[in-house]
């Protein structure tokens, strides 16, 4: 099991908490909330109990709610990406996938996949991309159009878990 480099959850406050915690899920810092209400021990200083419970606590939030926090993130290769307007995570995650490389041609595809993507699923496509380049994402993509619509909201949920779980293990 891992320990949190820089802070020991289980002696935060409720508000230190969350603000440690609250873009661990993408503009969601209702996931940290819930997260500490469920009460503090020593468990929660490692990052996979941490994580197993906030992964828990998206997993068995209402499709309202979990739509919702899908919905809170950005496209990849995306408007915000190229405005300068992601979180600090995100923009690490992305500029780690060489995704600020792109040539014309695949900033292209990215947008017209992008855009396809959300038509057909009414939310954005969500890929944890830390260890991956723009091709596999790209190929990915791809790949993940052509499923069901409720085949992709569990991979965006589960891609969801993947990056909490990098994002903590920064900390």
């Amino acid at each position: 099991m891992s320990q949190f480099q820089t802070l020991k959850p289980s002696t935060l406050s409720r508000d230190a908490f969350v603000a440690a915690f609250a873009d661990i899920y993408e503009h969601s810092p209702w996931v940290a909330e819930k997260a500490f209400d469920l009460g503090q021990d020593a468990s929660i200083d490692e990052i996979e109990t941490l994580h197993q419970r906030m992964s828990d606590i998206l997993l068995s939030a209402d499709h309202e709610g979990q739509l919702a926090l899908i919905n809170a993130h950005p496209d990849l290769a995306g408007k915000a990406a190229v405005q300068g307007q992601l979180t600090a995570a995100s923009t690490e995650e992305q500029s780690g996938a060489g995704i600020h490389q792109c040539t014309a041609e695949e900033f292209q595809r990215f947008t017209e996949l992008n855009d396809a993507y959300k038509a057909k699923f009414k939310f954005p496509f969500i890929m944890a991309v830390k260890g991956s380049n723009r091709h596999q994402i790209l190929a990915a993509f791809e790949t993940r159009i052509h499923n069901p619509e409720d085949t992709e909201f569990k991979c965006a949920l589960a891609e969801i878990n993947k990056i909490a779980l990098f994002r903590l293990l920064t900390l």
